[in-house]
């Protein structure tokens, strides 16, 4: 059973439940259900109509529950039996789905797990395993964010801008759990491309395949982080760069830069250098200087900072990075780098001290703790 492809169906029935009449919190528990039951019971013979069986089944659960919430709260359902199906039922309101989970009124957390769930098909369990939280505190989450955007129709215009960042968030972290949620993020944001024809969401997807392509050497067996000068580009996936570069040059060839295109276009140029000395730096700058224009992020400045360091000399990125707040996430670890590359071990050694000591996260951590153990043993002229 493909069960990628009865993901792919959930926001469609999803949406036709909540035409027929169900909200959208009783719609996405009902189709839920149903992927359960799909899963327990078609084994090697699924039916033939993967998208009917599903409406078919996940109406009659919502049936059902509503029927119990009836004798509950003493409100009657009013629809009976099997509806025949319609031209609504043609609608779809995929789109739809990935704004009402991007909804501003959310959290971007309740907006990643909300996703997750009603638009990927992922069940509560996996998504808390992949986020390493208790599933009844993920339970939670989703429960008060389906509340959240109960009253919300599906005709209501969106945010295609926070439906990217959502996407990104997801992608970013990674794998974990038993769901590969960059894997994931690429599936979801294919199909959202699929569904509108936006230069930012083109960006996102070329943007996500450059990186992913670079996954398998980005970590040794052992776990330790493989910085990208060290990465063995011989094992890039080199389908994923000529594809992430192709949906990148129609982006652009848009002429309305954003900056997931502008980031795509740093990635691109860094798949594109067959070595490291190959890297074209100058044209790198040059897109980070597009990056801070559209963002002004400080984050952009930091890493314009290195790249002007590899293009003009590490004073030069020395004196790009003295102007950013040194508080600012992997300051240190930058400001190491070029001291290093300036020749000055000693300011390096100590500055990868303090950034290990700040690291987000263990592989790091450590990366950047045996970077200083290792200039500290070099011999002092």
């Amino acid at each position: 059973m493909n069960r990628e492809l009865l993901r792919e169906l959930v926001p469609a029935v999803i949406g036709v439940l909540v035409r027929r009449g169900a909200d959208f919190a009783s719609a996405e528990d009902a189709v839920q259900d149903a992927l359960v039951e799909a899963v327990r019971g078609w084994s090697e013979s699924p039916p033939q109509d993967l998208r009917g069986w599903l409406i078919t089944v996940a109406w009659r659960k919502f049936l059902d529950a509503a029927r119990a919430d009836t004798s509950r709260r003493r409100r009657e359902i009013r629809v009976e039996g099997e509806p025949v199906p319609d031209r609504a039922e043609a609608v779809d309101d995929t789109l739809q789905l990935y704004f009402l989970c991007a909804h501003p009124a959310l959290t971007p957390a309740s907006s990643v797990a909300l996703t997750l769930r009603a638009v990927g098909g992922l069940t509560t369990r996996q998504i808390a395993r992949a986020y390493l939280v208790p599933e009844a505190t993920m339970s939670q989450r989703i429960s008060r964010a389906k509340r959240t955007v109960s009253g919300v129709r599906l005709n209501q215009p969106g945010d295609v801008a926070t439906v990217v960042r959502v996407l990104y968030l997801v992608f970013n972290e990674g794998y974990s759990g038993n769901v590969d949620l960059a894997a994931e993020a690429i599936r979801l944001t294919r199909q959202l491309a699929a569904q509108i024809n936006h230069e930012e969401v083109a960006g996102l997807l070329a943007l996500m395949l450059l990186h992913h392509a670079r996954r398998p050497v980005r970590t040794s067996p052992d776990g330790r982080l493989v910085p990208l000068a060290e990465e063995d580009r011989s094992r890039w996936n080199r389908h994923l760069i000529a594809e992430g570069v192709e949906v990148l040059q129609n982006a652009l060839a848009r002429d309305r830069l954003g900056e997931f295109q502008a980031q795509a276009a740093i990635a691109a140029l860094h798949a594109d250098a067959r070595t490291v000395a190959e890297t074209d730096w100058v044209q790198i700058v040059e897109w980070y200087d597009e990056l801070v224009r559209l963002t002004n992020s400080p984050v952009a400045r930091l890493n314009r900072a290195v790249a002007l360091g590899e293009a003009d000399g590490p004073r030069a990125g020395l004196a790009a990075l003295a102007g950013l707040d040194p508080a600012l996430p992997r300051h240190a670890a930058a400001a190491a780098y070029l001291h290093e590359r300036a020749g000055d071990p000693v300011a390096a050694a100590r500055l990868y001290a303090e950034a290990a000591c700040s690291a987000s996260s263990l592989p790091e951590r450590d990366h950047l703790t045996r970077q200083a153990a290792r200039l500290n043993s070099q011999p002092r002229s």
